[in-house]
């Protein structure tokens, strides 16, 4: 079968044979001393796959502000529940966990010296509550 037209394999033309050497080795051409890169393999383009890769690895200042944002917000809410719990005199172990994992993501900086801030003293009352509600046996 012979498919032909726009869609089909490129037609080889009669001289375009493979034409191999009688020696049958292989060998490195001889060179008088270091070579340095070659201008088409010294710089290599980031196509397909690796460009994403790459792309995915770089962060933004508003993305790092975002995620701080979001957050300091979880850590207010995980302290309103709590205090929510101590009202009700029903506090719950998981609480005090939750409380203390978001302690520990607040200590990234952003870059932005007010929402640092911010974030500093969101941490400050985290400890704080951490520490009042811990037992007095643990140190």
């Amino acid at each position: 079968m012979r498919i032909t037209g726009p869609t089909g394999p490129a037609s080889t033309t009669p001289g375009s044979t493979v034409r191999r050497t009688g020696t049958g080795r292989f060998s490195l051409p001889d060179t008088d001393g270091p070579q340095g890169p070659s201008a088409s393999g010294a710089a290599r383009t980031l196509t397909g796959i690796d460009a994403l890769l790459a792309l995915q690895g770089v962060e933004d200042a508003t993305e790092r502000r975002r995620r701080a944002v979001v957050r300091g917000r979880s850590a207010l809410d995980v302290l309103d529940e709590m205090k929510l719990a101590l009202l009700s005199g029903n506090l719950d172990p998981a609480i005090l966990g939750r409380l203390a994992a978001i302690a520990a993501g607040l200590k990234e900086t952003t870059g932005d010296p007010g929402l640092d801030g911010v974030l500093a003293e969101i941490e400050l009352r985290v400890e704080v509550e951490l520490a009042k509600l811990k037992p007095l046996g643990s140190v």
